[in-house]
């Protein structure tokens, strides 16, 4: 083989690895991150469908934590619906993001009422898990641990929780924080898992 020909098929070489980069580059679009990355602890906890899901079954995958609980009548209702109307529009681009719902009142949150809970929302639950299956001690440090996020028994059987949706990178670490209970903010989230996935 002559030299010039040896040259031009490195040539064309270095062009495909550098458009080859570019390509990867535009697929994977990067997310602006609002807060400190950290990785959610481990945990191993009971679905609405009896279940077990553990923070090793998400590894590899995008995923939105929140905290609930059934009997909720403040900021649970308009966040669950914001997450509903949320899986709705991803899934008419086909896009599936696992969501978890960390129920922040797992005595009375039994498998029976999160089943209840989730076909009252029409919930998709083949892409959303809703969680107990702990006491309330685990499940508020793991909300501190995990999310620098406080957790606190209230007043009237009622909980003091946070109304965040929490963005989990497929190393299982909390990449983003978005306002659950802000439409403009459930948006962001939208069109940051249309990035990510």
């Amino acid at each position: 083989m002559k030299r010039t020909e040896v040259g031009d098929e490195m040539k064309h070489m270095m062009i495909g690895i550098a458009l080859m980069f570019i390509l990867v580059g535009c697929q994977a679009e990067k997310i602006e991150p609002n807060t400190e990355a950290r990785p959610v602890k481990d945990f191993e906890f009971t679905s609405e469908k009896g279940k077990t899901i553990a923070k090793d079954d998400l590894k590899g995958d995008w995923w939105v934590a929140y905290f609930m609980y059934t009997h909720c009548t403040t900021v649970c209702p308009q966040t669950t619906a914001h997450l509903v109307n949320m899986q709705e529009t991803l899934q008419e681009d086909d896009i599936h993001p696992r969501i978890v719902s960390f129920s922040v009142d797992p005595d009375y949150d039994n498998e029976k009422r999160l089943k209840a809970y989730a076909k009252e929302y029409d919930a998709d639950t083949a892409h959303w898990d809703f969680l107990t299956g702990y006491d309330f001690k685990t499940i508020k440090q793991f909300s501190i641990e995990s999310f620098k996020a406080m957790l606190s028994e209230g007043a009237a059987d009622q909980r003091a929780h946070s109304y965040y949706f929490y963005l989990i990178n497929p190393d299982g670490e909390m990449v983003k924080k978005y306002d659950g209970l802000s439409v403009d903010e459930v948006d962001v989230l939208t069109e940051d898992l249309k990035k990510v996935m």
